[in-house]
């Protein structure tokens, strides 16, 4: 019998999550004469050797597929691999150890090649990224897909919470909006041409700018999850940019010159579910958006291209956060946290103390695509300290810090998207080409640590 890791029994997930998942095994959405956008959760297998299941304990939710080593494999029936064309396949995986490949094939475990994933330590069995190929020819329409896992090293080496296939006939996918190449190079041109600063000898040295955006109005509008919807979100606290709403666009943000950050070049929308003290609306009273670099070299960043949008976090998570949780809300100020909520999900802080968050983004981009289908396969996280493979171009490290004008009580909290463990943010990039690529150069690649105003 296999003896399954401690980790197992050390997962804190709700089993409302657990049951979402599995109710929602297989979403497919479909277009005409476009390959379909298919998720499959790697627990909503038809057949399988050798993968246990565990509860999954970060935003993705639901179960994953665990303990997998070498010559393990699933079966997933009538997966839509759409028309012909290029098809982006992508794993949501997890490993503490060792590293592998997933080769997914077509109709039996040992079937045509239809892609490869590589497979490397993530930094924990709980710690996920995505990665993602490009497949240029594949079967079409409904295929029996078969994961096998293949690694030289004995033992467990790798969880999988889900896979994706997302592809188009006409080269064109659903979902994906594709940077404009020429309008992408003249930027890094310029970019690469500029002089950085001197930087003064008493500088922090630490890659680092940031935008300070007061808040700016609320609506249940989403111009990335739900473009040209209004009223069709959860409600949302808007930061920067005051024209945004569910028209957004990028040529309207250029266009609209009023913004609540400094500095005033940063005319980018940023956005989080509103929060709620009962029926109370607690609107922060501004949000400090960091630029930084996690690499041990960031000298290789570069801006983020015009019209970039993306998303960090989960709206569909639902599951405990008690006190030690990653990613939870913590008390910023004399005094800290004092208490927990009575669900325990959410701190008390001190009288001298309020309700803080940090929601980091990922770092590393496809260099290919503005947004994706489900606005992260087009950029992921480094788990290495440097962005490769799939997702070879460094982009600044996003990280938004909200501070709360509340200290709350046992009676806790709620986002309008649900629980704590919901909380997630959109960026949509506006920026003035210039203004951020001097930021880029002289603060993040020279590892100089700068102000709102991007001086030292």
């Amino acid at each position: 019998m296999r003896r399954y890791p401690a980790h197992l029994y050390t997962l804190l997930v709700g089993a409302l999550v657990v049951a979402l998942a599995a109710a929602v095994s297989l979403t497919v959405s479909t277009q005409e004469a476009q390959a379909a956008t298919v998720t499959v959760q790697a627990e909503s297998y038809a057949a399988q050797s050798g993968v246990g299941l565990e509860a999954t304990a970060d935003s993705g939710g639901g179960e994953n597929a665990a303990f997998l080593a070498d010559g393990d494999w699933m079966r997933f029936d009538n997966v839509d691999l759409g028309a012909a064309g290029r098809l982006t396949v992508s794993a949501r995986i997890a490993s503490a150890v060792g590293s592998g490949t997933i080769e997914l094939r077509t109709t039996s475990a040992t079937g045509p090649l239809l892609a490869v994933i590589q497979v490397a330590p993530t930094g924990g069995w709980q710690n996920w990224v995505t990665r993602s190929t490009d497949v240029t020819t594949h079967p079409t329409g409904a295929q029996t897909v078969f994961a096998v896992l293949r690694s030289t090293a004995p033992g467990d080496f790798v969880n999988i919470n889900w896979f994706s296939f997302v592809g188009g006939g006409d080269g064109q996918t659903a979902g994906w909006v594709p940077v404009d190449q020429a309008k992408w190079n003249a930027q890094v041109a310029q970019f690469r041409a500029m002089t950085p600063a001197p930087v003064p000898a008493n500088v922090v040295r630490v890659p680092e700018f940031n935008a300070t955006c007061d808040y700016s109005h609320s609506k249940p509008d989403d111009p990335i999850v739900l473009p040209g919807l209004a009223g069709a979100s959860h409600m949302h606290s808007f930061f920067g940019n005051k024209s945004t709403d569910a028209f957004s666009t990028t040529q309207s943000l250029l266009n609209n010159k009023a913004t609540t950050c400094a500095p005033a070049e940063d005319l980018s929308a940023y956005w989080i579910p509103t929060l709620y003290e009962g029926n109370r609306a607690v609107e922060p009273e501004n949000m400090i958006v960091y630029y930084g670099s996690r690499l041990p070299d960031p000298s290789a960043t570069l801006p983020f291209p015009e019209g970039f949008r993306m998303i960090a976090g989960d709206a569909r998570a639902q599951t405990s956060t008690p006190a030690g949780s990653p990613g939870q809300y913590w008390c910023a100020g004399t005094g800290g946290e004092i208490g927990r909520s009575a669900d325990g999900n959410w701190p008390v802080c001190a009288p001298t103390a309020h309700l803080t968050h940090q929601l980091v983004f990922p770092d590393c981009w496809d260099g290919k695509n503005l947004d994706s289908p489900d606005h992260k396969s087009h950029v992921a996280y480094t788990y290495d300290g440097k962005c490769s493979g799939a997702y070879p171009v460094a982009i600044p490290n996003l990280s938004f810090v909200v501070s709360y004008p509340t200290n709350g009580s046992t009676a806790g909290f709620r986002l309008a998207s649900g629980m704590a463990s919901s909380i997630h943010g959109d960026f949509f990039n506006a920026w003035d080409n210039a203004a951020q690529g001097h930021r880029v150069k002289d603060c993040i690649t020279q590892k100089a640590k700068c102000n709102s105003a991007g001086t030292f």
